[in-house]
């Protein structure tokens, strides 16, 4: 995968990249070359982030910081900016998720997750953006199928995911003339991520894995790999849009979480 990129020379910095999907990204950026900064909540996640992608044998800076706190991602990117200057690539993927039928569901806990998905997304991007490369950033949110397949036990992930799609779309919109070009990735179950474990048993990641298309669950490399194409010249006349790497499932309709998780819708 890195064999075909080259990202020498290229700043990349991803929010909440220390773990699962974001983590792989980093790390695949960082084995092609590039500089590469993570930035999440937990010191030791990151300190550990940061040594796996120092491995890699380029710069990398781990940096301590809650998406839900602007004046914190401000200060962090503004870091990373005087460090290494533009950024190339920016990875927008903190989230936060659980299962939790509306009625039980009390107004913190829907706030919670539209603070970190919806509003930290919101955050990251617009403290960005005097910090990146203009023209020829390239922005990668992380979204979910959520966004547009409705399921039952998430109406606090399906509506933050709605609304980060949409503001995607008006950023592609309004810095396309700036040389920006902004894009999502919708990852399909992801095998060894905390992310499917917490949605789905054992069990029920089997039987997800019978009914994709394709045959499997998704791996860490799928996602990455598109992630490497969207900040390439690859993609420079792709924004705006929402891309599912997800082995066809999205195609079969909503996923019953209710069902998978064994709980009561």
């Amino acid at each position: 995968m890195s064999k075909r990129y080259d990202f020498q020379g290229c700043n990349v910095f991803v929010s909440g990249g220390t773990s699962g999907i974001n983590l792989g990204i980093a790390e695949a950026y960082a084995a092609a070359g590039a500089r590469v900064a993570v930035m999440s909540r937990n010191a030791e996640r990151v300190a550990d982030a940061q040594a796996r992608l120092a491995g890699h044998g380029q710069p990398a800076l781990g940096l301590v910081g809650d998406v839900r706190d602007p004046a914190r991602v401000q200060q962090v990117l503004a870091e990373v900016h005087a460090a290494w200057g533009a950024i190339d690539v920016l990875v927008s993927g903190a989230a936060g998720n659980f299962l939790a039928r509306a009625l039980d569901l009390s107004p913190n806990g829907f706030k919670t997750v539209i603070d970190i998905d919806l509003m930290g997304t919101f955050h990251v991007l617009r403290a960005a953006h005097p910090f990146l490369r203009q023209p020829g950033a390239s922005i990668i949110n992380i979204s979910a199928p959520q966004s547009y397949n409705p399921a039952p036990l998430q109406v606090h992930a399906c509506a933050a995911k709605a609304g980060v799609d949409q503001v995607m779309r008006v950023l592609a919109m309004e810095w396309g003339s700036h040389g920006i070009r902004v894009n999502s990735i919708v990852p399909g179950p992801i095998e060894g991520t905390t992310g499917l474990a917490k949605l789905a048993s054992d069990d029920a990641r089997a039987r997800m894995a019978e009914r994709v298309p394709l045959g499997r669950l998704g791996r860490l490399n799928d996602i990455a790999a598109m992630a490497l194409f969207l900040g390439s010249e690859d993609a420079s006349y792709i924004t705006g849009a929402l891309i599912p790497v997800d082995g066809g499932i999205s195609l079969l309709g909503a996923r019953n979480h209710a069902i998978e998780s064994g709980a009561q819708a």
